[in-house]
């Protein structure tokens, strides 16, 4: 049985995973993101304002996701990761999906997330769970690895609070 679960970022399980995220980035990117690599506060993703969660699989981590705020009304989605072994099974969307429901509780409107431009398949997902991109889809995503651009691909959601009473 699945089961989310609520972890500090400083967790001992959850560092390999974040070591291993963090070298998935390398090998896509190699130093491409590390001229601004942004400073990630501990703190950002406790609650109330932020949160860290797992999905666990008899008592191991099988994906993981955060949030933390970008605004007042505004979370910013983080560390979506799944097991490589259990990709394409939906995991991420779930993930996605309990992050957006608990930031509606936690008095959240919108929901706001960057990925970067070589990671097609969490373009699609995040395409796939309705949000919006801010950005021209008809564009080779290596454009966008080019001045004036970052690289970073922004998506934006407004949460609707009824669309997750159901499920609260």
């Amino acid at each position: 049985m699945d089961l989310f679960r609520d972890v500090s970022p400083e967790d001992d399980d959850l560092q390999p995973i974040i070591n291993g995220l963090f070298g998935e980035y390398a090998a896509r990117y190699g130093n491409y993101f590390s001229r601004d690599a942004e400073v990630e506060l501990t703190e950002w993703y406790l609650p109330p304002q932020g949160l860290f969660i797992v999905l666990e699989r008899d008592g191991v981590i099988i994906a993981t996701g955060a949030y933390k705020p970008f605004d007042a009304e505004t979370a910013e989605i983080k560390r979506i990761w799944t097991d490589k072994s259990l990709r394409q099974q939906g995991l991420a969307g779930r993930v996605v999906h309990e992050l957006e429901r608990r930031a509606v509780l936690a008095g959240y409107s919108k929901i706001y997330l960057t990925t970067g431009f070589r990671q097609p398949e969490a373009v699609r997902l995040y395409l796939s769970q309705g949000y919006d991109a801010q950005f021209d889809l008809a564009r080779d995503p290596e454009e966008y690895s080019q001045p004036p651009f970052d690289g970073r691909l922004r998506f934006i959601k407004t949460l609707v609070r009824e669309a997750f009473s159901k499920t609260a």
